[in-house]
């Protein structure tokens, strides 16, 4: 993500960017897709709900035991100590039940919020996986990152804490006061006095901490995009020394968070003690009426006990209820953001009903046709105008150009990383639209300036982890490009781990892994973008060499900055604001006297005065 769009994004942040997903909600839709996730555990989900409610029946039973014990054995002048120690016995066991059913019921949870998770993460890389190059041009990496590991792991807070929560304290709720009404009808009636009191509290806090959790949220996001974006450009940091600039810029964004959090702390704890001091309240006013009863003999003193003790569990349930409210906030925006990106459609998909007959990746022979094509990134800034260009097969083709030219968006085009907005790119005759992109991107391979390397063996790298290509044709491709005497230099060779973007090997070294990468899928138009701008002259002999016997029977395309790169092509390609503005071989494009002329000029260090 460039800087200038990080920075939209934060101060969109400041003003309230109506775009952003968590401030249009869609929190119905978004739970009923979560509901597909949830059928398949149905049963699951039913022997939960069976085990919280022997648990906590086997927990609200035993204040009515001691009820018993008091008022039937103890005031009653009884000396039945047989009683007793069955009341006892009777305890113990529903104690007992309450913990084995209360671990169950917690690991059967736990086991379909994982399952559901892990399921909803995978199809969420996958998803994403699949989106065309437009939508990661206007999502930043922080974002989605976001997305895949913060907003998973919000939602499996949701079924782990939140849905146990609703399951258990609100059946304890309920439980609590049938055993109110079924002890005392009066003084029952008088503790129902609270639920307005709680709802009129509960609904007034309700809308204050939804606003203080997403402000916070999406101060995280941002300041997530803006780490992600400096560790992409550490280098470039570094070398026009931006740390204390960007040191600043983070500093700001972290305060922004931290002022965030401090409200929704501040938040939590006056709702927690609110219901704490309510609480408090209610034992005094259920202890000066019943107390009052049990004087004037109206109610048993066992009766008041146990009302007292429920009465305290009345209010432990709405307690964890509400501490969780924050955890049940970060659930909804973040179904209500997994599912915003799950509703995102490519921009390019393989058409129905088209199967790409005749389009075999192994029979391709490398026509490449340009049809009078326009294309642009935002309506009325057009990138490319009107272009026409047919390439023979087997034909390697040169393009040059200024930055901004198109040339690298002629190239996406091709690999259809974005469709044409008028006319049409065939390959063999057939419209690249017609073609799946599977087969497409076999017969196409790419070789871009900055060669992405994963973290693995360079085997893996070069066969991208693919097990159908064997060892030694690995070894056989970097043969061939020249790349073997680099690996073996390596401690353990082809075996070699490679870390993230391949550290620790220059950028020629890289460049040769991934053009060995190329001639391991074998295709039959070859496309290198800039791919030998950042080597030295050794390495660039290198590829030199290897592109000269790689490009024989192939269609290639190689977009050069290094005019010596492209002066033994068959075409030469110059282009200028979009258009074709030269073509022909190097000798042919001087001779003109043109654009090429003074890009070659200006290469050998002729600059005209």
């Amino acid at each position: 993500m460039r800087p200038a769009q990080a920075n939209h994004n934060w101060q969109a942040d400041q003003k309230g960017d109506p775009n952003l997903p968590e401030q249009k909600p869609q929190y119905v839709s978004a739970f009923r897709a979560l509901s597909g996730y949830v059928r398949p555990h149905i049963w699951a989900f039913i022997g939960v709900f069976c085990c919280t409610l022997i648990a906590i029946l086997s927990d609200l039973l035993q204040p009515f035991l001691m009820k018993i014990a008091i008022d039937d054995n103890l005031l009653a002048g009884k000396n039945d100590y047989k009683g007793l120690l069955t009341i006892c016995a009777v305890y113990l066991g529903l104690s007992v039940s309450s913990f084995i059913f209360t671990y169950v019921q917690n690991n059967l949870l736990q086991n379909i919020g994982q399952s559901i998770v892990s399921r909803i993460r995978k199809q969420l890389f996958g998803h994403i996986m699949k989106q065309s190059m437009r939508y990661f041009d206007r999502m930043s990496s922080g974002s989605l990152i976001t997305h895949v590991s913060s907003d998973t792991e919000a939602l499996n807070q949701f079924f782990n804490q939140v849905l146990l929560s609703l399951f258990r304290d609100g059946l304890t709720l309920i439980f609590i006061i049938v055993m109110m009404f079924q002890l005392d009808t009066t003084l029952a009636l008088y503790c129902l006095i609270l639920l307005p009191i709680i709802s009129l509290i509960a609904i007034s806090f309700r809308s204050f901490m939804r606003t203080t959790y997403q402000i916070a949220r999406t101060r995280l996001s941002r300041m997530v995009a803006f780490v992600a974006e400096n560790l992409s450009g550490m280098n470039l940091v570094q070398v026009f020394h931006q740390q204390k600039e960007q040191e600043k810029q983070f500093n700001e964004r972290n305060g922004l968070y931290f002022k965030a959090n401090l409200r929704e702390i501040r938040t939590n704890v006056v709702f927690g003690r609110t219901f704490d001091i309510l609480s408090n309240l209610s034992v005094a006013f259920v202890t000066w009426i019943g107390g009052n009863a049990v004087l004037g003999q109206h109610l048993e003193f066992g009766v008041l006990y146990a009302f007292i003790t429920y009465i305290r569990q009345f209010f432990q349930p709405i307690n964890t209820i509400t501490q969780q409210w924050n955890t049940l906030q970060s659930a909804t925006v973040a179904i209500t953001r997994i599912w915003t990106v799950f509703e995102s459609k490519p921009d390019v998909t393989d058409r129905d009903g088209r199967d790409g007959e005749g389009i075999q990746p192994d029979k391709v022979k490398g026509r490449i046709d340009f049809d009078h094509i326009s294309f642009y990134y935002e309506e009325g800034i057009p990138i490319i105008r009107n272009l026409d260009l047919h390439i023979r097969p087997g034909e390697l083709i040169g393009v040059v150009g200024t930055t901004g030219a198109g040339k690298s968006s002629l190239i996406s085009l091709l690999c259809r990383f974005y469709d044409v907005k008028e006319g049409r790119i065939r390959i063999d005759g057939t419209d690249v639209r017609d073609i799946p992109q599977a087969a497409l991107h076999r017969a196409v391979g790419l070789v871009q300036q900055e060669p992405y390397l994963y973290s693995g063996s360079i085997i893996d790298n070069v066969r991208m982890f693919d097990e159908s290509i064997s060892r030694e044709e690995v070894i056989e491709a970097c043969e061939f490009v020249g790349a073997d005497s680099v690996i073996q230099r390596l401690k353990n060779g082809y075996d070699t781990k490679l870390s993230e973007r391949g550290s620790g090997l220059s950028a020629g070294e890289r460049q040769l892994i991934s053009f060995a990468r190329i001639i391991v899928f074998k295709p039959k138009v070859l496309i290198l973008d800039e791919a030998s701008a950042n080597l030295d002259s050794h390495t660039e002999q290198l590829i030199q060499n290897a592109l000269h016997v790689v490009s024989k029977n192939r269609t290639t395309i190689v977009i050069a900055h290094r005019l010596s790169t492209i002066m033994q092509a068959d075409r030469i390609i110059v282009m200028s604001q979009g258009e074709i503005v030269e073509q022909g071989n190097h000798n042919q494009l001087l001779e003109n006297g043109g654009h090429y002329r003074e890009l070659y000029e200006h290469s050998q260090g002729h600059v005209a005065v």
